[in-house]
């Protein structure tokens, strides 16, 4: 059975998937962070690295961004796709000016205001604002820390487009979000399904940008009928 890999969303660890990784037992389950270096392409390449020779890949926000440059450095390793609540584009002016007063921040000692500010009100849906959830995404960033806050700041910041890197892909794909997500909506899921049309679209209620703990029920369905198919 093949390996599944998951790439988590920025400070974020494993525990952001959830119950996923008990889901699926019967396969070997691979944890990878986005840690090591300031680049999106250092990040996949550390990943790649330390993965399996071939593997089903998923990766959500951050997670998706990194996932979709393993596929540039590595295709043929890559025999599934899941992507995320995350974004094929680079990043566009707006958010780069804003990146910059985040990282002045977080260099400055208040990454813990950083992600009270300007993040968690971002994460879930309205209707399912969970405050236990919004506390594991805090406990865990801040596990992190600053220095790979931003790390992962500078990566996404200087990311490259990776469009025609996934209307290259051929194999299994899911695409998948949170129906409240603000941070990734839906027009950049429906132009990822667009470039892989043997893709599955898959729209989660009652979740914002973290399906895979507002909603665990109907994510972890997907992604084993990803899996399976």
């Amino acid at each position: 059975m093949i390996p599944l890999v998951l790439i988590p969303g920025m400070m974020c660890d494993a525990r952001m998937w959830g119950e996923t990784s008990s889901a699926f037992t019967a396969r070997s389950v691979h944890h990878a962070l986005p840690v090591e270096g300031t680049t999106t392409a250092g990040m996949a390449s550390a990943i790649l690295r330390d993965a399996p020779p071939r593997f089903a890949l998923a990766g959500l926000s951050m997670g998706g961004i990194v996932a979709m440059e393993m596929l540039q450095q590595a295709p043929e390793r890559i025999e599934r796709l899941a992507l995320l609540d995350t974004n094929p584009r680079a990043e566009v002016d707006e958010v780069k000016r804003r990146r910059a007063a985040q990282i002045e921040r977080a260099q400055a000692g208040d990454l813990g205001g950083v992600l009270r500010d300007e993040m968690k009100p971002n994460y879930l849906s309205p209707r399912a604002n969970d405050p236990s959830i919004l506390a594991l995404c805090m406990q865990m960033a801040l596990e992190l820390g600053p220095d790979i806050f931003i790390r992962q700041s500078l990566a996404l910041r200087d990311r490259t487009d990776r469009q025609s890197v996934l209307a290259r892909f051929r194999r299994p794909a899911l695409v998948l979000m949170g129906e409240d997500d603000r941070l990734c909506p839906i027009d950049r899921h429906e132009l990822m399904h667009s470039l892989m049309p043997q893709s599955r679209l898959v729209i989660v209620p009652g979740a914002g940008h973290l399906p895979p703990l507002e909603n665990p029920i109907p994510t972890i369905a997907a992604l084993r009928r990803w899996l399976e198919d």
